[in-house]
C-alpha cells in the first residue's frame, strides 16, 4: 500500500521530539530512555548535528536521559510551535472546514440538534487549539472540544495554560490508537506524520464510528522544505525546535499514501485531501488536511463548504 520508499523516507528522517520519550504500547506508561541508543539512531542516519546535541543532554548513573529536562524541553518546543501555529493562522484555516462539518454532521445524524457535539483533538500538546477554540467560541455554539495527548506533561501544561487564560477546557491523557469513544470529529494538526505509513491504516481505523475526522499535516515539497528550513531558522529559539520544524515538513506523507491509508483503515467513509497542490509554488502548500465523513455526509458536506468546495481533491467516497 505504501511503497517502499515511503518507508525508508520516514525513517531517514528523524525528529529528536520522537526519540527522546518513549510509551510502552500496551500501558502506555512512560519508560527510559538511553542517550547513547539515540545518538547512535541520529547518527546511523546521518544526523551528525542533532545526535551532537543529544549527546549533551544530562542522563542518570544508568545513563538514561533525565525526565525533567526532557520535559522542559519538549514544553519549550511545543511553545514556539504555539507561535508557528498563530502566524500562519491555522486555527482560523482549521475552523473553515470545521464549522461545515460539524454543522452536517449535527444535521445528518439523530438526536444531534439536542446535545453539544464533541471534538477530540488527537495529540493536542499544550492544547493551543483547544484553548483558542475556547476562548473564540468560533466553532459555534453547542461544541464541546476535548484535548487528548498521551504525554501527561504536555496536558499538565494545557490545563495550566488553560486555567491562567480563565478558560474552562478538557484536557486527557491518551493514546491515538486507543482514542476516547463518542467522538463526533476527530481533529490533529501535525500529527500524521509522526506515525510510520504502515500504522497509519489503523489510526484512521479507530475514528470510523465518528461522523467524520479531519487532519492537517505538512505537504513535502522541494519548496516547502526550503520555506520550511528558512522561516523555523528565523523564528524558532530552540535549536531541536529548528530541527525538527525542518524534518516535519521532510516527513509529511504523500496524497497517495494518506488515501490509501484511510481506504484501508476506514473503508466505509468517504475520503478526501482539501488544497490543491500548488504546481507553480509548493512552497505556499505548506499544510493541507485529510478528511474522512460518513458516506451519507459527503454531499451535504461539500455543499456546506460553498467555493471551499472547489479544493477538495476526492479520494473514495460520493462526493
Amino acid at each position: 500500500m505504501t511503497g517502499p520508499g515511503e518507508t525508508g523516507r520516514a525513517r531517514l528522517r528523524l525528529e529528536v521530539s520522537d526519540l527522546i520519550i518513549a510509551f510502552e504500547d500496551e500501558t502506555a506508561e512512560r519508560r527510559p530512555v538511553a542517550r547513547d541508543e539515540v545518538v547512535a539512531r541520529l547518527r546511523a542516519v546521518g544526523d551528525r548535528r542533532a545526535a551532537d546535541r543529544v549527546a549533551q543532554m544530562p542522563v542518570d548513573v544508568l545513563g538514561y536521559l533525565l525526565p525533567g529536562p526532557v520535559d522542559e524541553l519538549l514544553i519549550r518546543m511545543h511553545t514556539q510551535l504555539q507561535r508557528l501555529w498563530e502566524e500562519l493562522r491555522q486555527v482560523d484555516l482549521a475552523a473553515g472546514i470545521l464549522r461545515p462539518l460539524l454543522a452536517t454532521v449535527r444535521s445528518s445524524t439523530p438526536g444531534a440538534e439536542d446535545r453539544p457535539l464533541r471534538v477530540v483533538d488527537v495529540g493536542c500538546g499544550i492544547g493551543y487549539f483547544v484553548r483558542w477554540a475556547s476562548s473564540s467560541g468560533a466553532l459555534g455554539p453547542g461544541v464541546e472540544v476535548v484535548g487528548c495527548d498521551i504525554d501527561p506533561v504536555l496536558v499538565a501544561e494545557a490545563r495550566r495554560l488553560a486555567d491562567a487564560e480563565g478558560l474552562v477546557c478538557r484536557f486527557e491523557i491518551g493514546d491515538a490508537f486507543a482514542l476516547p469513544s463518542g467522538a463526533d470529529v476527530y481533529v490533529s494538526c501535525g500529527v500524521l506524520h509522526h506515525v510510520e505509513a504502515d500504522r497509519l491504516p489503523a489510526f484512521f481505523a479507530g475514528q470510523q464510528e465518528a461522523g467524520g475526522f479531519i487532519h492537517w499535516d505538512p505537504v513535502p515539497s522541494y519548496l516547502s522544505t526550503l520555506g520550511a528550513w528558512l522561516f523555523h531558522r528565523a523564528r524558532m529559539r530552540e535549536p531541536l525546535a529548528r530541527h525538527d520544524g525542518l524534518r516535519s515538513i521532510q516527513r509529511g506523507h504523500t496524497d497517495e499514501v494518506l488515501l490509501a491509508a484511510v481506504a484501508a483503515g476506514a473503508p466505509q467513509m468517504a475520503s478526501a485531501l482539501h488544497g490543491l497542490p500548488n504546481r507553480r509554488l509548493p512552497v505556499l502548500d505548506v499544510i493541507r488536511p485529510v478528511i474522512g465523513v460518513q458516506p451519507e455526509m459527503a454531499a451535504p458536506f461539500r455543499e456546506a463548504l460553498g467555493p471551499a468546495a472547489r479544493r477538495l481533491v476526492p479520494g473514495r467516497g460520493n462526493w
